[in-house]
């Protein structure tokens, strides 16, 4: 039987765009490809350029270097076989090889936003007034060593698919156009003209030879329960010919010949490596001989650390629809969410103090709060926001204190303040969602069917799995830190003279009496006879006292309303019945309700995804409660598995999505989940 390593790398420009596949080099999902460009960025994601076919002639004698899986179940060819090492630092390379030669491959995604900086740290708060440009392309490089001359074949596999769907050849065409050195590309589907692109090379003859390559085969997909064939097209083939040591570099490129800047040389791939080095470092600021850069060397974290970083940029793109920076909430397949967002921010960019980053995207998202909702999805141009949830402006005001708390920056407070106020009068006064403070007890509340509106979001069909109508506990434990920072805002406002001092000091009072009230009602939360809190107390009053991680949260915040007795018997529970070595379960195991895995088809997928599926990013509001409740004890959490997971397990370089609740606790879900490795760079170095 075929061990195939079909654990999985990822490269991204940015922008959006993407290009990701298996150590074995063998496509397992939708959304493996070398190009998929974002061509309304972050949105519009589109294979264009699957990858090249390659195959080694030595002395008459041909090898295949492929490795494919087809619709009947085979496996061919299978070139893995001749894959002696794979290495994901600083990019993707592979080498394969035998006795007398050796053929080494890397990819490279340059940074697609031209002149890059100049929407995150030249211009005010992340947003640039100027046009941006966009360039999504990839950079291929081979390597040959050897005792004699070689040929090298490489076939193009393209496509023109929506990165979700696959692809079939029934009324899709291709044009292909064939330059010097070059060849453009275009697809053509019942009139319509797809996006054109390019590919170029430093050598080697083009062959035109179009043919299709019927039903490969996508296992992941199948075990998924979705979509699980798809149709290749090649327009041809290129040859090249090697002596040891030569190399071949080839770029693919959205956009027309006449557009495109510069000549393709070898020495272009290690251009585009170092500039991505440099970019990198001056970010993370990594300089030798600086202070920052003694400090990381003497911390025996500093390696993990750099590539946690690392992995952390890889969220960050730019949003054509808003002129700023956003945050992809995780790859392959979601887009930007606003809840995801701000919960990641301070792992994203206040630990790297990126603050001109976190300042753009707070500023962003005050200036589309309607109805004191943020939204939880940005679309695209010419749409309106989507505000399906009740938590997004809550976090939205904790995320804005911590930025204050790491930048004192209270200019940007009292150009806030308005948007803050906006927030706290539509919770008071009603808004969307029959959301409303309860005049009885000063919790929030919401009651409206068919929705989802906090974390816990799955519908299926009009049916919520986990619907938490009523008064979710982590909520109004948002609304009281809320109106705590809203008190002390006020208070610092009055005294900095921004606004009417004696205004402000009794907006101060005001917010600080309410926050006392919220305080009390929240211990209509405590479940004495389990120590623990209940998740929902229901719009009949009922209380849901399912052992679940939103108690947890609910400990976490800046500003806590539960007594120490009470958050240490949380965290016992919490410990006991929740903690696993990658985060915590979304539902106690003991519960009839629990689901150990997360398997299936969609909607057995979606049943499990918050009945007891570990969240890693769930890690970081645990160790928060801890060290807040129990600051002399030592973590009861083993950080070497979920490192270990992140330099050496399922999406390499990041952090998995979710996990099986049972053991082993098979990662599942996104390979690359931006609040997972938000929250592991906000505690790990603590």
């Amino acid at each position: 039987m075929l061990d195939l390593d079909t654990r999985e790398w990822l490269l991204t420009n940015g922008l959006g765009s993407f290009a990701s596949g298996t150590i074995s080099d063998v496509r397992t999902r939708t959304y493996h490809g070398w190009l998929f460009a974002a061509t309304n960025p972050p949105s519009e994601r589109t294979l264009l350029f699957s990858h090249l076919e390659a195959s080694l002639e030595i002395l008459g004698s041909v090898v295949a270097l492929g490795t494919n899986f087809w619709g009947n179940g085979q496996i061919e060819p299978t070139g893995c076989e001749l894959l002696r090492c794979f290495d994901i630092k600083p990019v993707p390379k592979w080498i394969w090889g035998q006795d007398n030669w050796q053929l080494t491959r890397q990819l490279v995604m340059p940074y697609g936003l031209v002149r890059a900086g100049d929407w995150e740290q030249k211009t005010q708060g992340g947003i640039s007034n100027a046009p941006a440009q966009f360039c999504h392309r990839i950079l291929i490089q081979y390597r040959y060593e050897g005792s004699h001359t070689a040929i090298l074949r490489l076939r193009l596999l393209i496509a023109e698919r929506d990165f979700h769907h696959q692809q079939t050849a029934p009324e899709l065409q291709f044009s292909q156009v064939l330059g010097q050195q070059q060849v453009c590309l275009q697809a053509i589907n019942s009139g319509h003209f797809g996006i054109p692109w390019h590919l170029r090379w430093t050598q080697g003859n083009y062959q035109p030879d179009a043919v299709w390559y019927w039903h490969y085969g996508l296992p992941e997909e199948t075990k998924r329960g979705l979509g699980d064939k798809e149709d290749l097209y090649s327009p041809g083939y290129l040859v090249v010919t090697l002596q040891p040591g030569d190399t071949v570099t080839l770029e693919a490129r959205v956009g027309l010949p006449d557009l495109m800047p510069g000549v393709l040389t070898p020495e272009t791939f290690a251009e585009a490596l170092k500039a991505e080095q440099e970019r990198l470092s001056q970010i993370f600021e990594w300089r030798e001989g600086s202070k920052e850069a003694e400090e990381q060397r003497s911390n025996y974290q500093c390696p993990i650390w750099q590539q946690l970083l690392k992995a952390s940029d890889q969220f960050i793109v730019y949003r054509a629809s808003i002129a700023g920076s956003t945050v992809i909430a995780g790859y392959h397949w979601f887009n930007d969410w606003g809840r995801n967002t701000l919960i990641a921010l301070p792992g994203l960019a206040l630990v790297p103090q990126r603050f001109d980053l976190a300042k753009g995207v707070l500023r962003t998202f005050g200036l589309y709060c309607r109805h004191g909702l943020i939204p939880n999805a940005f679309p695209d141009v010419n749409r309106e926001p989507i505000y399906n949830s009740i938590d997004a402006a809550l976090w939205w005001i904790e995320t804005l204190g911590l930025y204050l708390e790491a930048t004192q920056d209270w200019k940007f407070l009292a150009e806030q303040f308005p948007v803050v106020q906006q927030i706290y009068k539509a919770f008071v006064g009603g808004t969307h969602f029959n959301i409303q403070v309860d005049a009885t007890d000063g919790l929030v509340s919401w009651d409206a069917r068919g929705v989802a509106l906090t974390w816990m979001d799955v519908v299926i069909g009009a049916h919520p799995v986990t619907p938490r109508y009523g008064k979710p506990v982590e909520i109004n434990a948002l609304w009281y830190s809320a109106l705590c920072w809203l008190s002390q805002w006020a208070e610092r406002l009055s005294q900095l003279k921004f606004g009417e001092p004696v205004r402000l000091t009794k907006q101060a009072q005001r917010y600080a009496q309410q926050a006392q009230h919220v305080k009390i009602s929240l211990q209509k939360f405590w479940n004495p006879q389990l120590g623990y809190l209940y998740d929902t107390i229901e719009p009949d009053d009922r209380r849901n006292f399912q052992i679940r991680p939103n108690a947890v949260l609910a400990l976490s915040l800046h500003h806590c309303g539960f007594s120490l007795q009470q958050g240490c018997q949380i965290l016992d529970l919490a410990t006991a019945s929740l903690l696993t070595p990658y985060g915590l379960r979304s539902l106690d195991p003991g519960d009839p309700e629990y689901k150990g895995k997360y398997d299936g088809n969609q909607e057995q997928r979606d049943r499990a995804y918050h009945q007891g599926t570990v969240w890693a990013w769930l890690i970081g509001p645990y160790i928060r409660a801890w060290q807040r409740f129990y600051p002399q004890q030592s973590l009861p959490f083993d950080w070497q598995p979920l490192l270990d997971h992140f330099l050496f397990d399922a999406g390499l370089g990041s952090i998995s999505e979710i996990f099986d609740g049972d053991s082993p606790h098979t990662p599942r879900g996104a390979i690359a989940q931006a609040w997972s490795v938000a929250e592991v760079i906000r505690h790990i170095q603590k």
